[in-house]
């Protein structure tokens, strides 16, 4: 029974943290800056929670790199994310492979 009132508990701050800004602004925000700056939280939200996963999935801070780098290269270059993906994934495969 505690288990459903966790459920319901965790239902309502999410329904509460989407409806609140729904509920409190209603015209178009006119600041540039504030605008801006709500422009780039999905992807510094996507950064902070993709980074730590990159370093902590080889177990080796140095493959880690190395895969990080050679994605970083590729995507440079615009290559499609299927092939940066690969090749990333590659890199610190044969890295870990090697010893490092």
């Amino acid at each position: 029974m505690s288990m459903l009132w966790y459920l319901f508990v965790m239902a309502g701050v999410t329904y509460l943290i989407r409806m609140l800004p729904f509920a409190f602004v209603r015209k178009k925000i006119q600041s540039r800056f504030l605008r801006s700056f709500l422009y780039y939280i999905p992807y510094t939200v996507l950064g902070a929670m993709t980074i730590p996963a990159v370093f902590y999935s080889t177990g080796s801070i140095v493959s880690a790199s190395v895969g990080t780098g050679v994605a970083f290269l590729l995507a440079y270059f615009r290559l499609p994310l299927i092939v940066v993906a690969l090749a990333a994934s590659l890199a610190a495969f044969l890295c870990t492979c090697l010893g490092f």
